[in-house]
């Protein structure tokens, strides 16, 4: 029987408290109670959270002795919702910080799909905030292809283990599903051009090439963005403009998720205001316990088993 591995990436939640290790056990729960039990699922959490803890707490710390900041508004917002944001960048896009995060992704990863079956099982990939940005930058981008850069065999390993992807591209486990939440992705469209080194679309593209060569079929992307969100972004139009030949490898659709509670109904009450964007943290972090969300993962991984089985059963003759 085929094992349907969801892999979860967390981003910055920029409330209070970073995120643990347990951050995507209630999704993965609603998940699981969506499915049969002729549906097989393992769950893979990556986690790299605490990495930069000790740098922003240090940045923090000199903030506040600084004879101005007792003087500027929105203190908890500065320290929590953007320092959170931009610091992971920040610091993600150092060596040093980069390639810890490099390395323990690799570590978990590896970890958590050993034993896959390469002809049966699928992957399917949930990733939140500024984790989309990492995992795809792991991924695809050529920034990682010199031997001389810090955790290059980390990203070759990890890139190893994905079919579709150089400089493996017949081996590894299939991708089935992409899940964005709350991601910033569209914007790194600003640096597709030619010669970044941080452009993830030439490799991209040739992972959903291979596979659609594969599958004989589009990949499904979903990207959740829910309307209070100031860092989730719509993705649809603005990949699709980058490289137009995507668009025949992937059904990649925008999908708007509110969760009727009362958080969301104070969200809508307040629209467009200002206080309505000091709160986008509970919006960004609200995927997790989304039951959209959830119901939406697990349309995708059944119709997902359907085709693999009617594939099986007619196979495509090259």
């Amino acid at each position: 029987m085929a094992t349907d591995y969801i892999l979860f990436v967390h981003g910055v939640n920029t409330r209070q408290k970073q995120e643990q290790p347990t951050y995507a056990d209630q999704l993965f729960r609603l998940i699981q109670q969506g499915v049969d039990s002729s549906i097989t699922l393992k769950k893979i959490t990556l986690y790299w959270g605490d990495i930069n803890q000790e740098a922003q707490d240090n940045l923090v710390k000199s903030f506040k002795q600084s004879s101005a900041w007792n003087q500027l508004w929105f203190k908890d917002f500065r320290t929590n919702q953007l320092l959170q944001f931009a610091g992971d960048a920040a610091l993600y896009l150092s060596r040093t910080v980069g390639y810890q995060v490099v390395q323990r992704l690799k570590e978990q990863a590896l970890k958590g799909i050993q034993g896959y079956n390469p002809q049966e099982d699928r992957l399917h990939l949930v990733t939140h905030s500024w984790g989309t940005v990492i995992l795809f930058d792991i991924l695809f981008a050529e920034r990682w292809n010199f031997d001389n850069v810090p955790g290059h065999q980390d990203v070759i390993a990890i890139r190893n283990f994905l079919f579709g992807l150089p400089p493996t591209p017949n081996t590894g486990i299939r991708l089935a599903s992409i899940n964005t939440m709350g991601s910033p992705i569209a914007l790194f469209n600003l640096i597709h051009v030619n010669g970044s080194s941080h452009d993830f679309q030439p490799i991209l593209e040739e992972l959903l090439k291979n596979l659609y060569n594969f599958r004989g079929r589009q990949l499904p992307w979903t990207n959740f963005i829910h309307p209070g969100d100031p860092v989730a972004w719509p993705l649809e139009t603005v990949l699709f403009d980058s490289v137009a030949e995507q668009k025949k490898y992937l059904d990649l659709i925008d999908f708007v998720n509110k969760n009727e509670d009362w958080s969301d109904r104070i969200f809508q009450q307040l629209s467009q205001k200002t206080l309505a964007l000091i709160h986008g943290g509970d919006a960004h972090g609200s995927y997790w316990q989304s039951k959209q969300v959830a119901d939406k993962i697990v349309q995708t991984i059944k119709a997902e088993v359907v085709k693999a089985k009617t594939q099986a059963s007619n196979p495509i003759v090259s």
